[in-house]
């Protein structure tokens, strides 16, 4: 959930089949050689192909410059053609390393055939976010959602079904470890000061796995 977060705020800027092919396919490494950069590229293009219309043609070079390796990402759709240049700063992004490190163990995951089950229900599937989307649609059918800010928003009924219905509900004991860690914490997100916060949310805001906004 984290890498499709950060995934989605790089789609704004790059394409986002080519993003999905980065979950899908060994991490892209700096250090390597034009050739086997050149044979990465080659892997995504054909992933890309496959999984995109007719219509649709994708073609990934790599190629060796003074600052390293260059990726140079081309989208041809009914003739017209889109480039988008992929410098050393994509690759070394916070977005890009958290989804290499998701990379490193999805890696071969997905071979052709594979096919993802849940209960009687199976879908054949060419990458993980197609298996991703599929299972996330699935757990949905036959659910309704509803967002409150507190308690206090809710009717009684619904208040009875969510939280106080004692054959449902949970109740967790919290415990605090360290009391001066927890009250700083508590200080950095709750307090006046602005600047601890937004910090603290910078360098912590790939990590979020439950967002809603």
């Amino acid at each position: 959930m984290a890498v499709k977060s950060a995934t989605a705020r790089l789609a704004k800027r790059y394409d986002p089949l080519f993003l999905d092919q980065l979950i899908d396919n060994k991490p892209f490494s700096p250090d390597w050689s034009e050739a086997e950069a050149q044979q990465w590229c080659k892997t995504l293009s054909g992933g890309m192909n496959r999984l995109s219309p007719p219509s649709v043609k994708y073609d990934l070079q790599a190629e060796k410059t003074e600052q390293g390796l260059e990726l140079l990402l081309s989208k041809t759709t009914y003739g017209v053609v889109e480039t988008t240049p992929l410098t050393r700063e994509f690759f070394r992004s916070p977005e890009y390393r958290l989804t290499s490190k998701l990379a490193s163990t999805l890696d071969d995951l997905i071979q052709p055939g594979a096919v993802v089950v849940r209960g009687s229900q199976e879908q054949p599937v060419g990458s993980f976010a197609e298996a991703h989307d599929w299972l996330m649609n699935e757990s949905r059918k036959g659910r309704t959602f509803q967002r409150f800010k507190g308690l206090g928003e809710m009717n009684p009924e619904q208040l009875w079904d969510t939280t106080v219905n004692p054959e449902t509900r949970r109740l967790l004991k919290v415990t605090i470890e360290d009391v001066i860690a927890a009250d700083e914490i508590f200080t950095t997100l709750m307090g006046d000061e602005v600047e601890p916060r937004r910090d603290f949310i910078e360098k912590n805001a790939l990590y979020v796995t439950n967002l809603d906004i």
